[in-house]
């Protein structure tokens, strides 16, 4: 007989943390190191055309700054999306694509749309240049996975009112929700013109260190999820193959409760029962 399964985070984690900030301005320097403080994980998407003005960090601080951390495209010149040519888009994203692959030593394959701009045309054209996913500014206030990675809605902007109510929920999401992920964005600069810095270091301080949570980066979101979505079953439902190079974890949710539940770990190109 086949078992009920549900899919989980890494090594049966319930659910997923991630946080997203754009520009690239100096409190990125602050904010990052609040997030190692508390082994938090998030992904700042940055402007190279902007680096070493005003106050913006220098190109020569991006690969130690970010170190820990995911580095994603913003756009060259911060343009507004629904303004931009489809050549101008192009440009916009595949130099900043290169840009900061150069300065981090990694593939760049995500983004987030500056001023929150996006339509079918400027999806078209960032898939084109190798994006995989694009973040958006509207807030679903849940906890649900996109449908369309290059439709990202975040949870909740860190400056909403509702910011404490999302924690509580999140903390105490129900056990029969699969996969639930809380997803905070924003701009460090926020925090420096508003004298708020307090907002998400009470954050950090709530989220941080549980031990159900897993602390990860808009792209290791992604390709989770992408792994998730590529398993392939046998046509009796008794066995899953896993296509993909990452490992993906499930529970049998009648096996017992957290922690205590049958775990199945499928790795990459691997065949497992169930």
């Amino acid at each position: 007989m086949k078992r009920k399964i549900r899919y989980t985070y890494p090594k049966g984690l319930r659910k997923a943390l991630t946080f997203s900030y754009d520009d690239g301005e100096t409190g990125d320097r602050r904010l990052v190191g609040l997030f190692n403080e508390y082994s938090l994980k998030g992904t700042f998407h940055l402007n190279d055309g902007k680096f070493d003005t005003g106050n913006y960090i220098s190109a020569s601080e991006v690969r130690e700054l970010y170190k820990t951390q995911e580095v994603a495209c913003h756009g060259v010149w911060h343009k507004h999306p629904c303004i931009m040519s489809t050549d101008e888009a192009r440009i916009e994203y595949i130099d900043n694509r290169a840009a900061l692959e150069k300065l981090t030593g990694t593939m760049v394959r995500g983004l987030s749309y500056a001023y929150g701009e996006y339509s079918d045309e400027i999806i078209d054209v960032a898939r084109a240049c190798g994006i995989v996913y694009s973040r958006t500014v509207q807030s679903t206030y849940g906890f649900q996975i996109p449908a369309d990675f290059m439709k990202w809605h975040p949870t909740i902007w860190h400056g909403d009112e509702r910011l404490n109510e999302m924690i509580d929920n999140f903390l105490n999401v129900p056990d029969y929700m699969e996969l639930p992920l809380l997803y905070i964005w924003g701009h460090s600069f926020e925090f420096d013109r508003n004298d708020n810095w307090k907002i998400i270091e009470e954050a950090a301080k709530r989220l941080a260190h549980h031990g159900d949570t897993w602390y990860a980066t808009n792209m290791e979101i992604y390709e989770y999820i992408s792994a998730v979505r590529s398993l392939v079953y046998s046509a009796d439902g008794k066995s899953i193959y896993n296509p993909s190079a990452v490992t993906v974890w499930a529970e049998d949710p009648d096996s017992g409760t957290y922690n205590l539940r049958e775990l199945y770990e499928i790795g990459p190109g691997q065949t497992v029962g169930i």
